[in-house]
């Protein structure tokens, strides 16, 4: 049986206020829709750490810097609510445009210091928008804990920031990246990749792993990038936007391996813009 739908605030708030009283603990896991099995461990996470799990699904223009990106984003409700049935959530929250950008809206949440480098970099604004909509969802849901995915782990660092500077009680989660059998991270992205292109596109994890056992044998980025890069564009990737290992804590640039180390990759391949970071 798929959870119930909610698409007012009016009737969120009403149904989490219900919990409240009956002294449930509330679970979030904010999504975009399109949902794959990475999103779906967020909610068994969920499902197994609170009382009551609320899954939203809003596709929000504040993060896109293309508007062709943001039309070609995949919206797959009907799909989404399926998937979610066995796990047995309790909501779905799926607000509309003016819901969550009332006419006159003017406020902005930016988180400094973690958003200028990696996707930030190549994406201005990006981290405002997942700033300023999670800030709202986690408000709207008033829930105890939510859960997001390694992944995005630069968002995952941005959101758990927010939350303690805003002093919003809530606990942000992360959890483990899931893969696919030959090694690709999960995305909705992975879904506008043609046939072809999948094929090519497990490489990045793979370059990933070599060059994080490169480190580990005490070898430095600085040599190591320009190869991986040039590994990566011979394998039919068009462009690379950084290759890098950073800080896991404050994302810091590193030139050798450090406790807490991790490695961050984004790349182009035939019009979608993959990601990936792992652990050095």
């Amino acid at each position: 049986m798929t959870a119930p739908i909610v698409r007012s605030l009016d009737a969120l708030r009403d149904l989490t206020r219900t919990w409240r009283l009956a002294g449930d603990t509330v679970g979030v896991v904010p999504t975009m829709g399109a949902l794959h099995q990475g999103h779906l461990s967020l909610a068994r996470a969920a499902r197994e750490a609170c009382d009551r799990v609320v899954v939203t699904i809003f596709v929000n223009p504040k993060q896109f810097n293309n508007p062709d990106d943001l039309e070609n984003y995949p919206r797959t409700e009907n799909e989404d609510a399926l998937k979610l049935a066995p796990i047995g959530v309790d909501a779905i929250y799926v607000p509309d445009g003016d819901t969550m950008y009332p006419s006159g809206f003017a406020t902005n949440v930016s988180v400094e210091g973690l958003t200028n480098m990696l996707c930030g970099a190549a994406r201005p604004g990006h981290f405002d928008g997942v700033a300023t909509i999670v800030t709202k969802l986690f408000l709207q849901t008033q829930a105890d804990k939510a859960f997001f995915g390694e992944k995005d782990y630069q968002q995952l660092q941005v959101v758990t920031r927010l939350a303690a500077d805003l002093d919003i009680p809530i606990e942000v989660v992360g959890c483990p990246t899931i893969r696919e059998e030959d090694g690709l991270a999960m995305s909705s992205r992975n879904l506008l990749l043609s046939d072809r292109s999948r094929i090519k596109a497990p490489l990045l994890a793979e370059v990933m792993d070599d060059v994080a056992s490169a480190l580990r044998e005490g070898q430095r980025m600085s040599d190591l990038a320009p190869r991986a890069e040039a590994r990566l564009l011979a394998g039919g990737f068009n462009s690379v936007d950084y290759f890098e290992v950073r800080d896991g804590a404050d994302l810091s640039m590193l030139d050798q391996t450090k406790p807490n180390a991790r490695l961050f990759a984004a790349a182009w391949l035939a019009g979608v813009r993959l990601i990936d970071n792992i652990a050095v």
